[in-house]
């Protein structure tokens, strides 16, 4: 599903408008975005949760070449499903 199609399902199932649901993901997007770079966690009951995670450097290897290469230190975001979100997907 693309941004677009998420914003238009959105609209029919809350009645609003294309426009205003578009604004109010942007929003949350924007939000989620600032408080995991203040290094915040995110919290969705039922949902999910965002945060972010430290990986270590460490060695890797190059499957083509078999070239040993240093991989550096990183922060990413993560998002781990909640058991809500778990237990509808699931069935």
């Amino acid at each position: 599903m693309t941004k677009q199609e998420l914003i238009e399902r959105m609209a029919d199932k809350t009645g609003l408008t294309k426009k205003d649901c578009g604004t109010a993901l942007d929003g949350f997007l924007s939000a989620v975005t600032e408080a995991l770079q203040a290094g915040d966690a995110v919290k969705l009951t039922g949902f999910g949760s965002f945060e972010v995670k430290h990986r270590a450097a460490r060695t890797g290897r190059n499957p083509q070449t078999k070239e040993v290469v240093e991989i550096p230190a990183q922060t990413v975001p993560v998002f781990k499903a909640g058991k809500g979100l778990k237990d509808n997907v699931a069935g």
